[in-house]
């Protein structure tokens, strides 16, 4: 009766795990969508389309690109939120899911979405154009300062980090800037590059190009040290303005999403993320290449970065 009833667990066990072993096998059987909760063309957009394409190599369907921009992210994520979590549809994330909740722009955050992996991250840089009168921020920071000054400067909507970035920036500085909103990183930069703000404080690869070729001047990098292509540019610490800012990339699912889907996943990108041309066209496009977290560690990391920037949104004056 024993053996019997033991023979009987072990093969309902063992239908189990072939049930599960099947259903991992069998995920996904269509194309998954990526919301990009930008537009086109920021860093955002250009880590998700180069993800897409090296991880449809350790996946049988594909993986497609959707923008979904809008509110500083909260229109697309709000999507995926909201989505039939089956495994279908992931969302790219960025740092300011970790505190639209404290500048009362969302209702959800970080722990809204299941974390597959962080890809990337990177710090901000304040950028003017290369005919702009002030060469440091130091020059910068006096303009804005000016009873009469109107200092633009662009970010990609009210809410973002490059928002949260410049008004942490003023309130260090103790200037005041005309906060400017975009869609995104890229129209604020072409914007800038147009003439029809003052400065833009965005991600090293999403000004890489034009400082390199000229265009633009970088004045400041948020980050602990200089940084690979900005080795001439100054940290805001060096010049005694306690700022470390930035901004990563991730990918995340629905809360609810199987479990099996959400293994296949994230094996899925820890392999793409190995990829010798996924590196290499992160490395073109000036994207750091050695941030990259599981889940474990993203989830940690999002946790920290939440109660830091709690400060500091709590601290400043976005308006400012």
């Amino acid at each position: 009766m024993t053996i019997h009833r033991r023979t009987l667990l072990a093969g309902l066990a063992a239908a189990g795990l072939a049930a599960t072993t099947a259903h991992a096998a069998g995920y996904p059987q269509r194309p998954i969508e990526l919301i990009v909760p930008y537009q086109a063309g920021g860093g955002a957009d250009v880590m998700a389309r180069a993800y897409a394409h090296a991880v449809a190599r350790h996946l049988p369907q594909s993986v497609i690109v959707l923008n979904k921009a809008g509110a500083a992210g909260v229109v697309g994520w709000t999507d995926v939120i909201g989505a039939k979590p089956d495994g279908y549809k992931m969302a790219l994330t960025t740092v300011e899911i970790t505190f639209l909740q404290y500048l009362g722009l969302a209702r959800f955050n970080h722990e809204s979405l299941v974390p597959i992996a962080k890809l990337n991250a990177d710090p901000a840089v304040l950028v003017v154009r290369a005919d702009a009168p002030y060469r440091t921020v130091e020059e910068f920071l006096a303009a804005a300062r000016a009873p009469d000054a109107n200092t633009r400067i662009g970010n990609a909507g009210q809410g973002s980090m490059w928002n949260l970035a410049a008004a942490a920036l003023a309130d260090k500085g103790g200037a005041s800037f005309n906060h400017i909103p975009y869609a995104g990183g890229a129209p604020a930069i072409l914007a800038l590059l147009g003439g029809h703000i003052d400065a833009v404080i965005a991600s090293a690869p999403e000004v890489t190009p034009n400082v390199l070729a000229g265009k633009l001047r970088a004045l400041g990098v948020m980050s602990e040290k200089r940084i690979k292509g900005f080795e001439q540019v100054p940290t805001l610490r060096e010049r005694n303005i306690d700022l470390v800012l930035g901004t990563w990339r991730g990918l995340a699912v629905p809360r609810g999403t199987p479990a099996e889907a959400v293994e296949v996943l994230k094996a899925a990108t820890a392999k793409a993320m190995q990829e010798p041309a996924l590196r290499e066209a992160m490395e073109k496009q000036y994207f750091t290449t050695d941030t990259y977290e599981d889940a474990a560690a993203f989830q940690a990391s999002m946790a920290r970065e939440s109660a830091a920037l709690r400060q500091i949104a709590g601290a400043i004056d976005m308006k400012k």
